[in-house]
């Protein structure tokens, strides 16, 4: 489970890198991509430290 969490976060931010620098920042759900994919590496951390 937590490898998945860290690849679904991984590919989220690369959607949200190419988004942004791609010029597509015109919607608040690319910077909501990036919060979600943050979450999801900070439960991978947590979860993998404990």
């Amino acid at each position: 489970m937590g490898n998945l969490l860290y690849i679904i976060a991984v590919i989220l931010v690369i959607i949200w890198a190419i988004s942004f620098f791609g010029g597509f920042v015109d919607s608040g759900i690319i910077h909501i991509l990036i919060v979600i994919a943050v979450i999801a590496i900070l439960l991978r951390v947590i979860r993998g430290a404990a």
